[in-house]
């Protein structure tokens, strides 16, 4: 985790401070079950939760010890044993190390997700505003980078929103794939603890029982996981390029807020550059990179290899922490987008009505020419102007081939802005729910 694109919330997660305060609920939830069903003391279950509870775990004495004992796991129980006393004996009783550190991870990935979905909800927030709020608001679509015809930026806007609800739906599902736990022993047989146990540490914890696992919950979980936040992290980027070619010079149509003393700049004072944008499209592309090692954890050998273990101490906190981060500057993003829609106007002409051309096309068809017929006369006229020699529909009522079919009156008609929009409200109220 790098500071400058953590998030407090998020980053606690995966501090070693929650981790095992994490490992020390899963202990001592196992103790609560193993006291019910009379494996260990009743008394010893509850100093366990007393003492342990009220400890404060010294992250710098479990690192002295593991320097000790090579093993993490192992390091915890051995420090919780210094504030329990002689009952820390019934700790762990027939788990192994896979059943704290799985299930512990099981539970940082869940609080993650939550984090997540609450940003994705600020997200698809201001993109509904704004959206609403340009609705109506005339702009240029492209195809190529290259002017195609007329929408409205907040059908752009409006798009992206569906996109995220998406985004929502996967990482709901994501967050129910990876929130299972598994305390079944060495091999995950149950050979040295009931199923009872882990059915108790999992309603505690807010878990599934993983239905068959080995030493460790499988690994597909995880990949799909990392998959999901590599989706979700693509589509954030899809948003962030449409911002930033928006604030291109030539086109400058709407343009990340620039606060005052902001500089652009070292070097030339006129500079306003989309640095949000450009940051988050490449974070977008670290969360991605993540999503490959989890693939790769899935092929564990027989009930468990160490493999993963590594890959998952880096992917789990960064993944989840750059993605917090970079959805949280999106949503920012677009709740202060400057927006200009004289200047998406004055795009909308620049062509001289070529935009119109489809139009054209049709209403010629529609009059009895055939399409090839038709096509060749709106491109023969529309090619001059796009070298910047006339307007479309001056060319066009000077062409007697193209009045032989249409008036000057249905010609005029077919440059009607309004005709693009006439679906608006209709798309609006299938997004929205809103006319």
């Amino acid at each position: 985790m790098i500071p400058r694109y953590s998030r407090p919330e998020m980053a606690d997660i995966w501090s070693p401070e929650t981790r095992f305060r994490i490992w020390f609920e899963i202990e001592a939830h196992a103790c609560d079950a193993l006291a019910e069903i009379g494996v260990i003391p009743k008394e010893a279950a509850k100093t366990i939760w007393e003492k342990g509870g009220a400890a404060t775990f010294d992250v710098a004495r479990i690192d002295e010890i593991e320097r000790e004992t090579k093993h993490d796991v192992i390091a915890f129980l051995t420090h919780l044993a210094e504030f329990v006393g002689p009952d820390s004996r019934f700790v762990h009783q027939g788990m192994t190390s896979s059943d704290v550190l799985d299930t512990c991870l099981s539970v940082q990935l869940v609080r993650a997700s939550d984090i997540l979905i609450a940003d994705v909800d600020r997200l698809l927030a201001a993109l509904k505003t704004r959206a609403l709020e340009h609705k109506h608001t005339p702009t240029i679509g492209r195809s190529h980078g290259i002017h195609a015809e007329p929408t409205t930026f907040g059908l752009k806007l409006a798009g992206f929103y569906v996109e995220f609800e998406r985004a929502r739906e996967r990482l709901v599902a994501a967050r129910k794939e990876v929130a299972t736990c598994a305390i079944s022993g060495a091999v995950g047989t149950f050979a040295n603890i009931d199923p009872r146990v882990e059915a108790h540490v999992a309603e505690k914890l807010g878990l599934t029982v993983e239905p068959v696992s080995t030493q460790v919950i499988p690994r597909d979980r995880h990949a799909m996981f990392f998959a999901t936040l590599g989706v979700v992290a693509s589509s954030m980027e899809r948003l962030a390029i449409e911002v930033r070619h928006l604030q291109r010079t030539e086109v400058l149509e709407a343009e990340e807020y620039f606060s005052p003393g902001q500089k652009g700049s070292s070097a030339m004072p006129h500079k306003r550059n989309p640095v949000l944008t450009e940051n988050i499209t490449g974070l977008a592309r670290m969360v991605r990179a993540y999503a490959l090692p989890a693939m790769e954890n899935v092929a564990l050998w027989h009930e468990r290899d160490i493999s993963h273990s590594s890959v998952e101490r880096m992917i789990g906190p960064d993944a989840t922490v750059t993605l917090d981060f970079a959805l949280n500057r999106m949503a920012g993003v677009v709740e202060n987008l400057l927006v200009y829609p004289e200047r998406m106007q004055g795009n909308l002409d620049r062509l001289g009505g070529l935009v119109h051309s489809q139009r054209v096309l049709l209403a010629l068809t529609q009059k009895g020419a055939s399409r090839e017929d038709s096509y060749r006369l709106v491109q023969r006229n529309a090619m001059p102007v796009w070298r910047g020699e006339g307007d479309f529909l001056t060319l066009l009522k000077a062409d007697a081939d193209v009045t032989a079919y249409l008036t000057e009156a249905e010609l005029e008609e077919a440059f009607d802005l309004g005709y693009h929009f006439k679906a608006v409200d209709q798309t609006f109220a299938r997004v929205f729910g809103e006319g």
